[in-house]
């Protein structure tokens, strides 16, 4: 049965840490519940954001396997989570996190190639993938470290073209780039997803599938807002994108641990443990900007 790739909103998740710097599964659970009720349509497990780099293959198998059982199919969910040098140890780490029951494998693209490279060697290298794990749905993100590699729309329709690739995570920010890359996948099972908040409803005019990026983890519901009015309710898609594109600002703030204190404002029992960011830079200025932004947030809910 081929996987559910739903149009919508698909948060990059964060992973809550104990103060001891374990995951917090507890915590986890509830946040899975939480976004579920924000109404996404679906979860993007083991990405920068879950801080991957910082944690063992074990735990990124634990963590894909965890978020899938806890979402009980109710939405479906991708996961990545490559980030070895080597193709084979690449290879070795997709087929662990993709025998957790994830819907796809989301393949990160620097590391199919290095920046100095060609898309010829990303492609070779992608076959080596294809052909070693054959029977796993893929994605492809455009991950900013540790270099952000952006797919050409010849590139993408390659991918689109293996009919695996059923999932795009892009980074980009730029409409025209995006809206060419669109042009070369359309009639194909591949759906792009736009990670930057500011060129969204652009992107959703043009025809992409929807947002999967960090600002899903502050306020997921106006995100799905959006993609409920944009088609019907032009002035007020274009006001609510007006705070969308303002507010993902705040990405530039300490991250993730800005979200993790966003969320305990929502009520969830996160800490601002992590391991890719010190919470003790996370300064009382910072925190009285996150409390203003999820309060201006407040004039857009019914």
């Amino acid at each position: 049965m081929k996987p559910n790739i739903t149009n919508g909103v698909w948060p990059t998740m964060i992973t809550p840490f104990t103060e001891k710097k374990k995951i917090d599964y507890a915590g986890l659970e509830q946040f899975v519940e939480w976004l579920i009720a924000q109404g996404v349509h679906g979860l993007f497990a083991v990405c920068q954001s879950s801080e991957m780099l910082f944690l063992s293959l074990a735990e990124r198998v634990q963590l894909a396997k965890f978020v899938k059982e806890k979402a009980a199919g109710r939405v479906p969910v991708v996961a990545s989570g490559h980030i070895s040098y080597s193709i084979e140890d690449q290879v070795e780490e997709i087929k662990q996190i993709s025998a957790a029951g994830v819907d796809a494998f989301v393949i990160v693209s620097n590391r199919l190639a290095s920046a100095d490279e060609s898309e010829d060697v990303w492609k070779r290298n992608a076959e080596i993938i294809l052909s070693a794990v054959p029977d796993v749905a893929f994605g492809v993100y455009e991950c900013p470290s540790p270099y952000k590699r952006l797919l050409s729309p010849e590139l993408l329709k390659w991918c689109a073209d293996t009919g695996r690739f059923l999932f795009h995570k892009d980074t980009c920010c730029d409409s025209i780039q995006i809206q060419a890359k669109l042009d070369a996948v359309k009639g194909t099972p591949l759906k792009l997803f736009n990670a930057n908040a500011a060129t969204l409803l652009n992107s959703l005019e043009s025809g992409a599938s929807g947002y999967s990026g960090i600002m899903a983890n502050f306020h997921p519901d106006l995100y799905v807002k959006l993609m409920d009015i944009y088609a019907t309710q032009p002035r007020e898609a274009a006001r609510l994108q007006n705070y969308l594109g303002l507010a993902s600002v705040i990405e530039r703030q300490l991250y993730p641990v800005n979200a993790k204190y966003h969320l305990q404002l929502e009520g969830l029992p996160f800490n601002l443990d992590g391991r890719s960011a010190d919470k003790g830079a996370f300064t009382s200025a910072m925190k009285l900007e996150v409390e203003q932004l999820r309060a201006a947030g407040n004039a857009f809910r019914d």
